[in-house]
């Protein structure tokens, strides 16, 4: 037999130091001015008293171009006085004509007056009138 040679080949690495490098680092500011529109929304909430009673369910909410009206509601007691015609009372007026007779006593006077004068001849003396009432 007749040997038979076969090389391997075998790679190996190895690290070397060749030099050495320092990396620092700095930083620098630099301020610039950058306009960017930024949008927000603001409410003006506006309080409108009505002060109405409504018969009809609430009002739903709606929109007048960009506002929106939202009806607030409360409930109330609400207590009711009425008057109530119980009846009438009707009073008439009427003449009454009676006849009555009752004892009265009626009063009058008298007077008497005389009127002296001498006697002449053939001429009686006494009172001359004599008056009633």
């Amino acid at each position: 037999m007749v040997p038979v040679i076969a090389e391997q080949l075998r790679v190996e690495k190895e690290r070397v130091e060749t030099g050495k490098v320092r990396v620092s680092k700095q930083v620098h500011e630099e301020y610039q001015v950058v306009e960017m529109p930024l949008v927000h929304e603001e409410l003006n909430v506006e309080h409108v008293p009505i002060n109405q009673y409504v018969e009809t369910p609430p009002p739903p909410v709606r929109y007048e171009g960009t506002t929106m009206i939202m009806p607030v509601l409360r409930e109330v007691l609400v207590v009711e006085k009425r008057l109530l015609l119980v009846e009438e009372v009707r009073i008439s007026r009427r003449e009454v004509t009676t006849h009555t007779a009752e004892q009265v006593t009626l009063r009058h006077e008298q007077i008497n007056t005389e009127h002296l004068t001498k006697a002449q001849p053939g001429a009686p003396n006494g009172p001359t009138t004599s008056t009633q009432a």
